[in-house]
């Protein structure tokens, strides 16, 4: 009788979920959305209090930003908007590269509209937080041995050739 396999980190008592992220990386990834969203709307404030109109806007879009970040992940800073709630759910179902991807987009925007230092350092944190998404979507990084194997086993392919071995037939 052999024993049940574990998924990979268990044995080192690291909780796992379906797409290979662990406990604490997930809560990093919160962490950076939550800190991202305080940078984006205290930096958004700044930026509108100023004449001109492209400041403005990209104020407004910085605290937009703040907002369905708070909302994506932490619903709880959001408890009197009724639909909080919906919305984290829907966001906890995305993958982790649609969630970069929406993070980074929503942070270049901003920088787009207004070049400035405050939308820069604004939308530094809420960027993070889309690559962090972005690199736990390219998943754990492969062992030496199965490297090694995978190695071997593209080599002998390529010895091989498409009609077979290449050691008997005549040159």
């Amino acid at each position: 009788m052999s024993a049940p396999e574990e998924p990979a980190g268990a044995s080192r008592g690291a909780e796992v979920d379906e797409e290979g992220v662990t406990w604490w990386y997930r809560w990093l990834c919160r962490l950076a959305g939550v800190l991202g969203g305080l940078s984006c709307a205290s930096a958004g404030l700044f930026n509108c209090i100023t004449v001109h109109p492209l400041n403005v806007a990209a104020g407004v879009w910085m605290m937009l930003n703040a907002f369905v970040l708070f909302l994506c992940e932490a619903p709880f800073c959001c408890q009197f908007v009724e639909f909080a709630n919906a919305v984290s759910a829907r966001a906890d179902k995305l993958r982790s590269w649609q969630k970069a991807a929406f993070y980074c987009g929503m942070a270049v925007f901003p920088v787009i509209l207004s070049l400035t230092l405050t939308t820069l350092l604004g939308n530094a944190i809420a960027f993070a937080t889309g690559v962090l998404y972005g690199l736990s979507a390219l998943g754990k990084k492969g062992d030496a041995i199965s490297y090694a194997r995978m190695q071997q086993l593209r080599k002998q392919t390529n010895e091989e050739g498409p009609t077979g071995p290449v050691e008997g037939q005549p040159v």
